[in-house]
């Protein structure tokens, strides 16, 4: 299950602003904040660049039972434009997990918790972004379940700056990742039936540009409006 999640102008966009902030990493801009967060920087590209070229893979999951889908079309949902794959013979609709915008981040935020020993104030934190982008995600026909694009990275910087300001870039990243996952995708499964959506992927489509936004925005954001440690 191969397609790009948004439509290719607004893929294109982001990996003109992956190229961006590559260019940063090479000046030490962001070398900082990756550096907050725990991560080396040898590996800020490899992680920017799995996240963006896994967003075309989708590894099914669970199949809902027969209906009539949409196919072939895009949806406009606040101003993004979202892929719906063409597909001809179609059992229903297929729920599947993205690769780029799911298990990437789910893993990465994984290890930032264990490495930062951020277990209450992430679970805090998870807990405060999932609420807000619940209450914003929508189910749109056709596509699954979407939210405004800028919501998770500027609810993670808040939620993170409140919660540790030494720790906030890991915060940022951990609250902004899982609970966009689990505020649009998880808690809305049950919502997918009837949508008509031939893939509902968690992390996919309808979110993948949050999450993938949440990873640089929330990250950079919080490390500026944090101070560097004298220690």
């Amino acid at each position: 299950m191969h397609y790009l999640p948004i439509a290719f102008p607004f893929f294109l966009l982001l990996f003109f602003l992956f190229i961006f902030l590559l260019a940063l990493i090479e000046v030490g801009v962001l070398s900082y904040a990756y550096q907050r967060m725990g991560i080396d920087r040898r590996y800020v590209f490899a992680l920017l660049l799995l996240s963006l070229l896994g967003s075309y893979i989708n590894i099914p999951v669970y199949q809902l039972p027969p209906e009539q889908v949409a196919s072939g079309s895009e949806v406009v949902f606040f101003g993004m434009r979202y892929v719906i794959p063409v597909v001809r013979e179609w059992p229903g609709t297929i729920i599947a997990v993205n690769l780029g915008g799911a298990v990437i981040p789910a893993l990465l935020s994984i290890y930032l918790v264990l490495k930062n020993s951020l277990y209450v104030k992430a679970l805090l934190g998870v807990v405060a972004v999932t609420l807000i982008v619940h209450s914003l995600a929508y189910p749109v026909k056709g596509l699954g379940i979407a939210e405004p694009i800028f919501i998770p990275p500027a609810a993670a910087t808040i939620v993170a700056i409140i919660l540790s300001r030494e720790s906030a870039p890991a915060l940022a990243y951990i609250t902004g990742s899982l609970g966009t996952l689990i505020g649009a995708d998880i808690l809305n499964l049950g919502a997918i039936r009837g949508l008509g959506a031939p893939v509902a992927s968690i992390g996919g489509a309808g979110t993948f540009d949050g999450i993938f936004l949440t990873g640089i925005l929330a990250v950079l954001l919080a490390s500026l409006l944090t101070p560097r440690s004298t220690a």
